[in-house]
């Protein structure tokens, strides 16, 4: 289900559920039954989700003043994959 925002003249924004591609560019008001125009806005997205919580953190912190690194990464700490299907990958 996906929500739809439309704008009555006399009433107002109103929000409308449909499965997607089932709303149509007028939807009634659910207050006067006068056809209502759909409005476009920006996508509703949803926060719940720990990942996307932190990559959006990340890019905020960085944003002004980016990360710098002093040294490159130790060689002890690379993984190595034990899945076959890797070795036969080419290798630089």
């Amino acid at each position: 289900m996906v929500t739809y925002s439309y704008r009555c003249r006399r009433c107002g924004d109103f929000d409308v559920r449909a499965a997607m591609g089932e709303a149509g560019s007028r939807w009634p008001c659910p207050r006067c039954g006068d056809a209502s125009a759909r409005v476009f806005t920006a996508p509703r997205l949803r926060r719940g989700d720990p990942a996307v919580w932190r990559a959006m953190e990340s890019a905020e912190r960085t944003a002004e003043q980016p990360g710098v690194v002093s040294a490159p990464p130790r060689s002890g700490t690379t993984r190595v994959s034990r899945d076959p299907r890797h070795a036969r990958l080419p290798r630089p």
